[in-house]
């Protein structure tokens, strides 16, 4: 019965999708719905841009293993991104009236830098759609019963349709139907195993100390490595398409900012529940990591919870996925079709522009099924994501928008010295976090672009 209904609710995802194509006429409805999203939509879909497999499988495996500086990244990072995607970018980039991210890079420094940033951007969502591919893979394969391979492909092809026909709009409608799901399942499943638990005091009890510790021992190493685990994500996730369009999405810039709040705030708060529950069923039933550590939650649920909830809980997880891996496939498609096609095609008409973002989609995504099938880790492929922006494109981004004297040799130079050290530094396997010294090599680009070129005309500071 349960298999039967997850199947039902991917099929009504699938109508959502298919009623919003109505709504899709154009590019700009097709990835940003048209710039109308009132608050709530908006709320929402920033919410549920992260909160999905990362969140809700991968965090808490990392938890369990290695405590409260373990997710440091995640939670704590992404709410930390959302917040400053509010208090410093979605003003200023929604007034810009753009549709994708590298837009920016042709305004600011021209179009070479739009070329190269579009050129990075797109891979750096492989890691992260394969993430989100794998997650779906292991929901389906728990409540199916199918191989983890078949499962994944049911995700892939079942997304692909999704966002072909729907885009932004039908991802923002099913964001705020999850959310509403999501917060109610996983509410019910953490109360049920506080009481078979007996109590806080029962499960600090069997702890480790130093399990809830949020800050590390006081040595630079220590210190380092704590730094990046809050940028990874904290700031690598800033110069995303996926966030973008989001904060473009929404009905006005007041309302856009507003929304990243409520949504960093949201955040941090609501993913503190699955690491309640990952916490429970590992001091309840420790036997049930030997079937690895992300899947703690879904065996939770399968074990503690009346079968109305259950689908309630994996029917809002399935969508919660969905959203959320359709958008971070549109991210890339849409960089693919207006910044790199259309780069060397302008005389492109938006209805033949839309037709290759959509086959671009399914391009896409059967390169990261194969990534999704050949890795184990969702916390891994996630932090890849992140850092493979943070290095190249965060620096650029920063400070096109906040130092007026930046131009297009350093724009150039910060990318691409900073991806080059951070690929060494991996291939080296240095001993503090290869993207650290990826992002000092950004600056350290930047810096230098600058400098030979400070007799170059500066560029408008954008207010």
């Amino acid at each position: 019965m349960l298999a039967i209904s997850i199947l039902g609710y991917l099929l009504l995802n699938l109508g959502i999708g298919l009623w919003a194509s109505r709504r899709v006429s154009t590019t700009r409805d097709f990835i940003l719905a048209g710039r109308s999203l009132p608050l709530v939509l908006a709320a929402s879909a920033t919410f549920a841009t992260w909160f999905g497999s990362e969140t809700i499988l991968g965090a808490p495996a990392e938890f369990i293993k290695h405590g409260v500086l373990g997710i440091i990244e995640d939670p704590f990072g992404a709410a930390l991104c959302l917040f400053l995607v509010g208090m410093f970018f979605a003003r200023r980039f929604y007034k810009m009236n753009i549709i994708t991210f590298c837009d920016f890079f042709r305004i600011r420094y021209g179009r070479k830098a739009e070329l190269l940033s579009a050129i990075l951007i797109i891979p750096s969502y492989f890691s992260w759609i394969a993430a989100q591919l794998m997650a779906m893979g292991i929901v389906l394969k728990v409540v199916l019963g199918w191989s983890l391979t078949g499962c994944i492909v049911l995700s892939a092809v079942v997304v692909i349709l999704y966002t072909i026909w729907g885009g932004m709009w039908s991802i923002s409608i099913t964001d705020f139907l999850q959310t509403i799901m999501i917060i109610v399942g996983l509410t019910f499943v953490a109360v049920i195993l506080y009481q078979k638990t007996g109590g806080l005091s029962s499960i600090t009890a069997k702890l480790p100390d130093g399990f809830f510790r949020f800050y590390p021992d006081f040595t630079f190493q220590g210190s380092v490595h704590y730094f990046a685990a809050w940028i990874t994500i904290g700031l690598g996730s800033i110069p995303q398409q996926d966030v973008f369009q989001r904060v473009m999405a929404a009905k006005s810039a007041d309302t856009s900012v507003r929304a990243t709040y409520i949504a960093s705030f949201m955040y941090l708060t609501v993913a503190l529940i699955p690491l309640f529950i990952a916490l429970c069923g590992h001091l309840l039933y420790p036997e049930m990591e030997k079937e690895g550590g992300q899947m703690i939650i879904p065996n939770m649920v399968l074990l503690h919870t009346p079968l109305p909830m259950q689908i309630l809980f994996f029917g809002a997880l399935v969508s919660a996925i969905l959203s959320t891996t359709a958008s971070a496939i549109m991210a890339p498609a849409a960089v693919l079709g207006e910044n790199i096609i259309k780069f060397f095609n302008p005389k492109l008409t938006d209805r033949q522009l839309l037709r290759i973002m959509r086959l671009g989609i399914v391009g896409i995504t059967a390169v990261c099924i194969g990534m999704a099938t050949t890795r184990e880790s969702i916390f891994e492929l996630v932090a890849e994501s992140s850092a493979f922006s943070l290095v190249s494109l965060f620096v650029p981004l920063a400070a096109g928008l906040y130092w007026k004297k930046t131009n297009t040799l350093g724009c150039l130079l910060s990318m691409s010295v900073g991806l080059l050290a951070w690929l060494i530094c991996l291939q080296l396997n240095t001993e503090f976090p290869p993207m650290l010294y990826g992002l000092l090599a950004s600056f350290f680009g930047m810096w230098i672009g600058t400098l030979i070129n400070s007799g170059q005309q500066e560029t408008e500071r954008f207010d």
